[in-house]
């Protein structure tokens, strides 16, 4: 299995703006891999324009808050490629695209690292921000699993939230436990046991 970094990836839209994603990188190699499911403003992006970045943010409620409609977060220029980067980071990577081999689910951009930099320590994650950045990616496949193992999912990481949440974490587990409310609905109703 490849290691999968998780990222927010920024790359450029046509009309010249910016399009701010969550995304898991395949590290393979020297290179970075990003495959996104068709359809996707990455690919389109991809295509006209080779360069993207990828950073690690310090604020997981950047990463819910993409995934339920919330991508206006600062973002600064990069230093060696035209494109942008997340401000808020621990470390970010600018990518450049050297190969891609073609699917018709999910393409694959092969980048090179062409720069790269560190902007604060970064020691870990405490769970609940692991907690919400798994959530995130459950909320990005609720047309792919069945609803009881979502909300089995949600349940086993609120453990995480309950225990070890700030305020940000908090915030951003609501805004995906809303996402993942509105796309479910009410959870059904335990069955009665038999009396008899």
């Amino acid at each position: 299995m490849p290691l999968i970094l998780e990222t927010v990836v920024i790359t450029r839209n046509p009309d010249g703006g910016h399009h701010l994603v969550p995304f898991g990188l395949h590290a393979e190699g020297d290179h970075l891999i990003v495959a996104p499911f068709r359809p996707s403003p990455t690919i389109t992006n991809l295509e006209a324009h080779r360069f993207l970045s990828a950073a690690a943010p310090a604020d997981v409620r950047v990463i819910a808050g993409c995934v339920t409609g919330r991508r206006d977060w600062p973002v600064v220029p990069c230093q060696a490629i035209p494109g942008l980067r997340l401000a808020d980071a621990f470390a970010h990577a600018e990518l450049e695209v050297v190969d891609r081999e073609e699917d018709e689910i999910r393409p694959r951009f092969r980048c090179r690292v062409v720069h790269q930099a560190m902007h604060r320590p970064f020691i870990g994650y405490n769970r609940a921000q692991g907690a919400v950045i798994e959530a995130a990616i459950l909320s990005t496949r609720l047309h792919m699993l069945p609803p009881e193992k979502i909300r089995a999912e949600m349940a086993y990481l609120e453990i995480a939230i309950s225990k070890t949440a700030g305020p940000r974490e908090r915030e951003a587990w609501d805004w995906i436990g809303a996402k993942i409310g509105a796309a479910l609905g009410p959870a059904p109703a335990p069955a009665e046991q038999s009396q008899g």
